[in-house]
């Protein structure tokens, strides 16, 4: 990969996006552009167009999407799915009028079947149906994925994908009805801890569990994988080890240094019962994982501290 190549980061703003091109321009990568959804709405194909006319990238990093936490995809399954399909393919067709010599697409281990066989090995995919709650960004996610593997049949591209478990950390959003699980958790335990609450409302059950990774991590894999892997498979991103949602809220109190009562409430939903992956094809290729979950929560609830909070008290 050329270091001068242009490298289009769509959804550099983003959690994953930010933390792909901290990894590019820290390997000496600088020729990076990108821009956020309110200057460039990729869900335009006209304005997606434009953009790589004017532009040219040499290569594209594809982590743009809407993203949520299990209430978002449940109040907002359309806009999930048209968002996400329209972003993808958008970008997708794009690189190949215009002559992307190489596009990284950033799927989501949310893809496989809700009740598949555990750890999810690659070739699960598509052996079941997917979780009802996030149906939506499931299904665009597989498409992109698809999309990704046909034009590489069909136009000789050189396309690849990654499928990354549950990511956290720097850059995430920890709002209280639209941010993933280690965020809100986060911010539930602080909150508690700020009030003095004796007792922490949690959805769910406590028992379904997570396979969780540093997005810095992510960041680093995606980084590998661009310079060494050409083909037509794809690869499970992660630790391959997973946590309860119980046995996570421990160590985020453990973190935070404040311990109180779980109030689970069955009555709402858990998502998947199990999302843990596979990352053998990974490790084969020369890829683990670095940080460790105990550090990846103390270095995000230190970012939550430091860089969260005192823009939210402005």
């Amino acid at each position: 990969m050329d270091k001068n190549g242009k490298i289009f980061i769509a959804g550099r703003g983003g959690q994953v996006g930010s933390a792909i091109e901290r990894k590019f321009r820290k390997e000496g990568y600088e020729n990076i552009i990108g821009l956020r959804s309110r200057e460039l709405d990729m869900r335009e194909q006209a304005a997606v167009r434009e953009y790589f006319e004017q532009e040219k990238p040499e290569y594209v990093v594809l982590a743009a999407a809407k993203v949520g936490g299990i209430m978002a995809n449940i109040q907002s399954p359309a806009e999930f799915l048209y968002d996400n399909l329209a972003i993808q393919n958008n970008i997708i067709e794009c690189s190949r009028v215009y002559g992307v010599k190489k596009l990284l697409f950033l799927a989501s281990s949310c893809i496989y079947p809700r009740l598949s066989p555990q750890p999810m090995k690659e070739e699960y995919l598509m052996d079941g149906k997917v979780e009802p709650t996030n149906e939506g960004y499931a299904i665009a996610k597989i498409a992109g994925l698809k999309l990704c593997e046909m034009y590489n049949r069909q136009y000789g591209t050189d396309y690849i994908s990654v499928m990354p478990c549950n990511i956290y950390g720097y850059g995430d959003n920890f709002s209280p009805t639209r941010s993933h699980v280690v965020a809100a958790l986060i911010r539930k335990v602080h909150d508690a801890k700020i009030s003095g609450a004796k007792s922490i409302p949690m959805w769910g059950t406590g028992v379904a569990r997570r396979e969780l990774m540093f997005v810095d991590d992510l960041a680093d894999a995606c980084f590998y994988l661009f310079n060494t892997y050409s083909g037509n498979e794809f690869f499970n991103v992660g630790t391959g080890t997973d946590v309860s949602i119980k046995e996570l809220v421990e160590l985020i109190m453990d973190v935070e240094d404040y311990h109180a009562e779980l109030e689970f409430d069955p009555s709402k939903p858990d998502g998947m019962p199990q999302k843990l992956m596979d990352v053998t094809k990974l490790a084969e290729a020369g890829w683990t994982a670095k940080t460790s979950l105990k550090e990846g929560l103390k270095k995000t609830y230190d970012y939550f501290l430091h860089e969260v909070l005192p823009k939210e008290q402005k």
